[in-house]
């Protein structure tokens, strides 16, 4: 009977051995991968903490600044790169957003001035609120494309104020780009866009608007080939069915002679 009784407490002895060996076990395991969890979770909020850091270093100050002299762009470092800046003036009237599509494609950034008695109606809204979504800087060219020169300081207030408001209610952003129309700058439009800290801009040159280039052909090759295409150029074209025909013929033919875009967003403002 005593053997069978140390038998039996050998046998509990044992099997009380295996299970608090089994716990031990166990417990450890839990609190390895609990501690792999935690270091994990650290790496993560670190790499994010880190991510934050480099986006906000990554800010590029402006590539571009105004010469007034000829209106071209300048770069603000030396680059062996030629540019031209492309603006299209009195949009959205007929053919803007076909040419801002036919821009986009090719993937050539530009400026389009607006002129208010173009956004009268819902489809000439819808066309502007798309040449913005598509990614193009819009610029103010006054409500009604009056000579500035004619106008006391309060009409030419409510020239440029007036399609601000209209603008930015549309495409939710106010334009930081001006020009007049005719080039007609006055020291009236001067002291009101230096007040909504907005850059006022002419152009080097353009053709559109003459008899002999109101066609493809005659267009394309001339601003192509002028004598006034120079490193840094603000290029004037109009919302006009040739200029539209002609603009994959002068993008092309730009790119031919070692030109690319200056994008609008890197062009120096005061803001």
């Amino acid at each position: 009977m005593r053997i069978l009784l140390l038998i039996v407490s050998a046998m509990m002895l044992i099997a009380c051995s295996d299970n608090t060996s089994k716990s031990t076990v166990d417990l450890s395991s839990d609190d390895v991968e609990q501690k792999e969890t935690e270091q994990e979770e650290e790496k993560n909020v670190n790499m994010h903490e880190e991510g934050e850091t480099d986006d906000t270093e990554e800010e590029t100050s402006p590539a571009f600044t105004i010469d007034s002299s000829n209106w071209t762009l300048q770069p603000t470092e030396e680059t062996d790169q030629k540019y031209v800046l492309l603006t299209i003036d009195d949009a959205p009237d007929t053919y803007a957003l076909d040419m801002a599509r036919i821009l986009a494609e090719e993937k050539v950034p530009a400026i389009f001035f607006v002129n208010g008695h173009f956004l009268s109606d819902e489809d000439q809204m819808e066309a502007l609120k798309e040449i913005a979504r598509l990614g193009f800087e819009i610029g103010n060219h006054t409500m009604t494309h009056a000579n500035l020169s004619e106008l006391s300081t309060e009409e030419t207030e409510q020239e440029i104020l007036q399609l601000n408001e209209l603008i930015k209610d549309i495409t939710g952003e106010k334009p930081q780009f001006f020009r007049a129309p005719f080039g007609m700058n006055t020291d009236a439009s001067k002291e009101i866009l230096a007040r909504e800290g907005m850059i006022w801009m002419n152009w080097t040159y353009g053709y559109d608007w003459e008899k002999e280039f109101m066609e493809k052909e005659p267009l394309a090759d001339i601003m192509v080939n002028t004598d006034h295409l120079v490193n840094g150029a603000n290029l004037l074209m109009h919302d006009r069915e040739w200029t539209k025909e002609a603009l994959p013929q002068i993008i092309s033919g730009l790119r031919e002679k070692g030109y690319e875009f200056v994008d609008p967003s890197m062009i120096e403002t005061t803001e």
